[in-house]
């Protein structure tokens, strides 16, 4: 009797037709039964957001003719398609759930902003085994195709293994070519920030209105970060936790006066 194929929810935060969750969904394809819940436009940089308090929409749509996969386009964000996918499509836990192919970085602080991450963060919460993939170019033509085996065997590797409850991987993938990519680094999360700045402008009717800019500042001088590991050449790998407790600071925090 040949081995059940695992079930594998895909999703994404650049929407359900961007060109990067079409190349996540062709290679879990090779892997497994592949579901599909994603948002219906872009939701960059949502974060952990959900729907409260607006009417929440997911129907099925063909976006690939005569496809052996089911797909779902949701109006909420990435947070909601996953729970959408658990509670009402699927009613029951995937084997996995991939989130991506990301245009565009999610390392070091960007994690925390990411509607990507985030997505593979609730499936960890829902106790599902997830990873987040994320390529360092933001372009909607850029090429998926040197990420492919990398995607393919990191996601072999989780079916294969598992991962720790409450842990969940992100993964993020230089912007080279196949044969100039040096292979997978395990890293940890560098420490870095953005600077951001607010460019003012006004619109015809004179009123103020502003857009979010700044600069990436990595002052992590370490060679076992993602941020390292991009810049010289490999993917990145970083082992994520949604337990946000300073754990560390806890005794010193019991030390203060704090019931007197």
């Amino acid at each position: 009797m040949a081995d059940k194929k695992p079930l594998i929810l895909v999703t994404n935060d650049d929407g359900i037709t961007a060109p990067g969750i079409r190349t996540l969904i062709a290679v879990m394809k090779e892997i497994g039964d592949v579901i599909v819940v994603a948002p219906d436009s872009p939701q960059s940089a949502m974060g952990h957001a959900i729907t409260i308090n607006n009417t929440l929409y997911c129907d099925p749509i063909e976006i690939e003719k005569n496809a052996s996969h089911s797909e779902y386009s949701c109006s909420g964000t990435p947070v909601d398609c996953v729970k959408m996918a658990t509670r009402q499509i699927l009613n029951k836990k995937p084997d996995l759930c991939v989130s991506g192919i990301n245009h565009g970085s999610n390392s070091a602080i960007n994690v925390i902003y990411s509607g990507t991450m985030s997505a593979a963060v609730e499936a960890g919460i829902e106790g599902i085994p997830a990873i987040g993939f994320s390529l360092l170019d933001y372009s909607m033509t850029a090429n998926f195709e040197p990420s492919k085996k990398y995607v393919k065997a990191i996601v072999e590797n989780v079916l294969t293994n598992g991962l720790p409850k409450g842990v969940v991987l992100n993964v993020n993938i230089p912007n080279l070519k196949s044969v100039d990519i040096k292979g997978i680094k395990v890293c940890r999360q560098a420490n870095a920030h953005w600077k951001e700045e607010f460019d003012k402008r006004q619109n015809p009717m004179g009123r103020d209105y502003y857009w979010l800019s700044g600069k990436f500042i990595n002052e992590d001088k370490g060679e076992d970060t993602d941020e390292w590991a991009l810049q010289h050449g490999f993917v990145s790998v970083v082992p994520t936790q949604f337990d946000l407790t300073a754990h560390h600071y806890i005794q010193e925090l019991n030390n203060w006066n704090l019931n007197d």
